[in-house]
């Protein structure tokens, strides 16, 4: 499940960029702002594109199951982050306003926010 959702939403961007969405799946699972499973985290309503549009459906490349796995074995280059957007195509003035955050990381096409 992770990996269909880190290729729906990371499709087109480097390993690491990958690596970050499945970081931010964990750590919303960690976090108490969030359900505490993966399912539930990437199908609560509103928190996946991928979801919303339907490529969640897409089949995985063998990077989104790589991607997953060195996020699972513990690396965030997110270091904590909860949200991302990519401010190119977002269109939630929610996200834009917490873009502007000294803490966002920027990698690849996304933005990511604590």
């Amino acid at each position: 499940m992770m990996a269909h959702t880190v290729y729906g939403e990371a499709r087109g961007e480097a390993h690491i960029g990958k690596v970050a969405v499945a970081a931010v799946i964990l750590n919303r699972i960690k976090s108490p702002l969030f359900p505490n499973t993966i399912k539930e985290v990437i199908y609560q309503p509103g928190a996946f594109t991928c979801v919303t549009d339907g490529q969640i459906n897409l089949k995985p490349d063998l990077d989104a199951y790589l991607a997953v796995a060195d996020a699972i074995l513990g690396n965030d280059p997110t270091n904590g982050c909860l949200y991302y957007m990519n401010p190119k195509t977002a269109t939630s003035r929610w996200m834009h306003k917490r873009i502007s955050a000294d803490a966002a990381r920027v990698i690849g096409n996304h933005v990511f926010v604590p």
